[in-house]
Order: structure tokens, then C-alpha cells, then sequence
């Protein structure tokens, strides 16, 4: 693949998970948060099948699975259920601070951030209080996307860690999404929740987002990773909440704010500030794999 074509592929990844902020609020009318991404990531899991019977081993990468879709698990259920309290706009940009929880949570290891990467922070932090429009303001929607915003993070760094050079990126994304369907499906049962879909409209997006965001958006970053760096993947990514606000003001219908648009253009700054300072020490490898 040519490093042009990559970088279209991965231009039409943060485009498709971009549109997803919107979709998946208004289809919560129809369905529960844990159903969604229960159903979501089984039916991405059923369409990877074909690929995963051509593997010569299927039980690779239990182990790492068992951890790394924990995280996605924690990762869409926060980040689906702060969607039924805040808007589609603002989960997008909040969402996309897990640039800055990365280099954050390898401060917790020793690797300290750079002075460019505290700056960062600083302004993110300033561009959530406009967005939110201060502590005051931030819902129990806004949280939950922070939470999600760590998780992240923390599941970036983790599959770094996980995945070795003679990884099956099929088989893992695979066992993570039956695994995130079958965990989120069982916490619903556990708590009482209804698991029913209520309306075609839902299944419908469950349906787009297995095939498209999920699938699609999934095997086209692994191609274009092979001919692109870490740095260039996470600065078209850094468009993902761009794509979410552009999607829910116009066909989400939300209504434009400036304030918050202020506020949301403060965080694509940090977000583009901090991925530009981890070109030295803190720059991730070149294996990584984001949740989609």
C-alpha cells in the first residue's frame, strides 16, 4: 500500500468512528447501552469468523484478549452510557483527550511527560472547562466519557505491550470482540437491564457499526499501520472529534454552540500539540492497535 492510500484509509477511519458519536445517541431510544455494544461486538466477532477459520491456531491470544477486552468493555459501555447524558459533540472531543491520558499514564511508569506534553494538558483542560462550560456543568455524561477517554488510553498501552512481533491482528481483534460482546451482554443480565431491541432503527446502526466502524475500519488501520508511523496514525485520528461535532451539527441536529465549538477547538489544538511532542521518548511503537 502506498503511504498516500494510507493515509486516506486512515482519514476514512476517523471519519467513520467520528459518525458514529451521533448515531449511536440517537438510536438509544431504541435500545440499552449494554445491549448495544453487546450485540455490536458479537456481530463484528461473527464477521471476522471467515477470516479466523483460515488461522491454524484458533486459541492464540486468550490470554491477552481476556485483559485487553476488559478495557474495550469498560471503554464503549462508559463512553455509550455518558452518550445518553451528554451531547454527540461533546463525547467526540472529550473522547479524543486519550491522546494526553497516553503520555500521562507512562508518567505513572517513570517516563515522565515533556514540558510541550504539560502544555497539553493545560490547554485540553481549558478547552473541557469551555466545552462543559466549567466544573459546574460538567454532567454525569461528560465523567463517563472521561472515564472512557482513560480507558483509552490504558488500552492502547496495554495491547502495545501485548502484541509481539508474530501477532495475529485477526485472531486478537477477534477474541477481543466476543469477548467485549459477551461481558457487556452478561453485566446487563447481572444488573437487570433489558437486552431487547426495540426499534429497526437500532438494529440498524448495531448493524453499521459491526460492519463499518468496527470491521472495515478495524483491517484498514492495520494495513495502513504497516506503511505509516505511530505519529501519523494518531494526528489523522486527532480528526475523529472534528468528523463527531461536523456529524451531530448537521445530521444529529444538534444545535451549534461557539462556546463549545471554542472549547472543542482548544482540545483538537492540545490533542495536536501532544502527539506532535511524542516524536522523542515518549512516541509509542509502531504495533499499536486502537480500539474502533
Amino acid at each position: 500500500m502506498k503511504n498516500w492510500i494510507a493515509r486516506l484509509g486512515l482519514a476514512y477511519c476517523a471519519l467513520v468512528w467520528g459518525s458514529t458519536f451521533y448515531l449511536i445517541k440517537d438510536s438509544l431510544a431504541g435500545v440499552e447501552p449494554f445491549a448495544l455494544v453487546g450485540y455490536r461486538f458479537l456481530v463484528s466477532a461473527v464477521l471476522l469468523f471467515p477470516w479466523v477459520m483460515m488461522r491454524k491456531s484458533f486459541s492464540r491470544h486468550w490470554k491477552e484478549s481476556v485483559w485487553l477486552s476488559l478495557l474495550l468493555t469498560a471503554l464503549y459501555l462508559s463512553q455509550t452510557v455518558g452518550l445518553r447524558h451528554t451531547s454527540a459533540s461533546n463525547s467526540g472531543f472529550i473522547t479524543g483527550l486519550f491522546v494526553l491520558f497516553v503520555p500521562l499514564l507512562l508518567a505513572l511508569k517513570g517516563r515522565m511527560p515533556s514540558a510541550s506534553q504539560w502544555g497539553a494538558t493545560a490547554l485540553a483542560l481549558i478547552g473541557l472547562w469551555q466545552l462543559t462550560g466549567g466544573t459546574g456543568s460538567l454532567n454525569r455524561g461528560d465523567l463517563l466519557t472521561l472515564v472512557s477517554a482513560l480507558t483509552y488510553a490504558a488500552h492502547l498501552l496495554a495491547t502495545d505491550k501485548y502484541v509481539r512481533d508474530d501477532a495475529d491482528p485477526i485472531l486478537l481483534a477477534f477474541h477481543q470482540f466476543w469477548m467485549t460482546g459477551l461481558f457487556a451482554l452478561i453485566l446487563a443480565a447481572i444488573a437487570g437491564l433489558p437486552l431487547g431491541v426495540r426499534s429497526a432503527q437500532a438494529g440498524g446502526v448495531i448493524l453499521f457499526l459491526a460492519l463499518i466502524p468496527t470491521v472495515s475500519g478495524f483491517h484498514i488501520q492495520m494495513l495502513a499501520q504497516k506503511v505509516t508511523t505511530p505519529l501519523t496514525v494518531s494526528l489523522i485520528f486527532s480528526l475523529e472529534p472534528l468528523f463527531a461535532a461536523l456529524f451531530a451539527w448537521t445530521l444529529g441536529r444538534e444545535p451549534f454552540q461557539p462556546a463549545r465549538a471554542l472549547g472543542g477547538g482548544l482540545i483538537l489544538a492540545a490533542m495536536a500539540l501532544g502527539e506532535l511532542s511524542r516524536l522523542g521518548p515518549l512516541r509509542l511503537r509502531r504495533k499499536e492497535i486502537a480500539p474502533v
